[in-house]
């Protein structure tokens, strides 16, 4: 279930948002002039798939909104059909927002979809029972991602800095695999991938993502030009969100099968992985963008910088839209 994968670079953006610029259709606008028609991107991770049940249980419709719901394979094209204007809104993870909104992308987040709560792990070899214990060891994660910033607060915690270690970039999947090999002696890792990880005898996760509760969040993101055009469709699908949250809670094992067979997982499976996500209530939201989405933000943008991921700090001005999740009555 792919959804940790490099953040787009600021140069390539630029290049992206260039071209957008000169397509001769806008998005989201209906061809037939019916009014606003919302292309919403997705993947497959436990936080987005609630859209897919959205769809199949007609509840976009039952608010009034038009939605083409777009799922990709590759949660990088994701990023870019929203970074350049190709769809209208997509579900990401805020470290990618920043990523995006460096390289001159306009999107605001509109939603909270869900926190990571142990789905993003540090996993260590056997005889490395602490965070202490990395120093000096190699440790690879995939550089940029989230998985690598989980990596560097869970140093901090321990009194270290990425200089304690020997960090090793890898992709994801390699990361994992030679972790396993014994060619690292510590991996940071998401979801299906820790399972890879494990399989390493011995081996044990000794920080994951519930041991920094918001660290790790995940969004509804839109176009600023979709917010200009038409509120009330973003209102509107903001909405479906917790009603599509509720159906759920209401019938629950239709929507693991329908939520499972979207990800190409069977039902045991995304079980284990929808543990490891905290979908967010709207009371939740409600308290995420009263300061600590912000507060994030911020630090995820310091987090950027650092590590040269971007040239410079993302403008946050215009990034958090919290009127959305706030006209939301529940």
């Amino acid at each position: 279930m792919p959804r940790r994968l490099p953040l787009v670079v600021s140069a390539v953006l630029l290049v992206s948002v260039v071209t957008a610029c000169t397509s001769p259709q806008k998005a989201g606008t209906s061809p037939s002039g019916g009014g606003t028609k919302i292309t919403l991107g997705f993947s497959a991770w436990p936080g987005w798939l609630p859209w897919q049940v959205a769809e199949e249980e007609g509840l976009f419709k039952k608010n009034g909104v038009d939605v083409e719901l777009k799922y990709f394979d590759s949660y990088t094209d994701s990023l870019n059909a929203l970074a350049t204007g190709k769809i209208d809104a997509n579900s990401q993870t805020l470290n990618d927002t920043l990523a995006s909104v460096a390289g001159g992308a306009k999107q605001s987040i509109v939603l909270v979809n869900d926190n990571s709560t142990g789905n993003d792990q540090i996993i260590a070899r056997p005889g490395i029972s602490s965070l202490a214990g990395l120093k000096g060891k190699t440790v690879a994660a995939e550089q940029g991602t989230v998985d690598h910033y989980l990596l560097l607060l869970a140093l901090e915690k321990a009194g270290l800095t990425e200089a304690d270690v020997k960090f090793q970039p890898l992709a994801t999947d390699a990361a994992a695999a030679a972790f396993v090999s014994g060619q690292v002696d510590a991996v940071g890792v998401f979801a299906p991938f820790t399972t890879t990880a494990l399989k390493l005898k011995g081996s044990r996760a000794i920080a994951t993502s519930a041991d920094f509760p918001g660290a790790i969040p995940d969004h509804l993101v839109v176009t600023r030009d979709l917010i200009g055009r038409d509120a009330k469709a973003v209102q509107a699908l903001v909405k479906t969100w917790f009603d599509t949250t509720a159906w759920i809670a209401a019938n629950r094992p239709k929507a693991m099968e329908i939520m499972a067979k979207r990800g190409g997982v069977n039902v045991p499976d995304y079980e284990s992985y929808d543990k490891g996500t905290t979908i967010f209530s709207l009371e939740q939201n409600r308290q995420a963008f009263g300061g600590d989405l912000a507060n994030q933000a911020k630090r995820i943008s310091d987090f950027l910088v650092s590590t040269k991921l971007v040239d410079s700090a993302p403008p946050l001005d215009g990034l958090i839209a919290p009127q959305f999740v706030q006209a939301v009555q529940p």
